[in-house]
């Protein structure tokens, strides 16, 4: 059994860019993924940010066109790649690419002024503090006990 599949979590470098290629329009998205480690030797941190190229085809590339520079982002796809000449040195080139199948947009929605001073006591429901009464039993029974609940 085979499998390509790769998921990426990060930040959009640039706005989306919507290109057409063979009546076919696709949207190409420039992700950031950033890791560091601990060096042994210096006890410093060190960082590295890699860069990937997303490419995004169909229905979802129309949503991915609205993406914008900064935004959080999952990423699944699968590991693709291609050669191209490079134009100035007519070489050719490996490129890997992520053919995008789904996008995850993570960043919070942003609060109206209205709804960010006190967005708890907005949403909560306030409850009845009185309990009420529950039968059980045969309908000849009393009574048996007080059931607390709130609806």
């Amino acid at each position: 059994m085979y499998q390509n599949r790769i998921t990426l979590i990060g930040f959009l470098g640039n706005d989306a860019i919507t290109r057409t290629a063979n009546n076919a329009s696709f949207t190409v998205l420039s992700l950031a993924t950033k890791s560091s480690y601990k060096d042994k030797k210096t006890g410093e941190y060190n960082s590295h940010t890699e860069w990937h190229r997303c490419v995004v085809w169909g229905r979802l590339a129309e949503y991915a066109k609205t993406l914008t520079k900064g935004a959080h982002l999952s990423v699944e796809g699968e590991l693709r790649s291609r050669e191209q000449t490079n134009k100035k040195t007519n070489a050719k080139q490996r490129v890997w690419e992520v053919r995008v199948s789904s996008i995850l947009k993570l960043d919070r929605p942003k609060r109206s002024a209205r709804k960010s001073r006190s967005p708890r006591r907005s949403t909560q429901r306030k409850r009845p503090h009185r309990p009420f009464l529950t039968r059980f039993g045969s309908p000849a029974s009393r009574w048996a006990s007080i059931v607390l609940r709130c609806p």
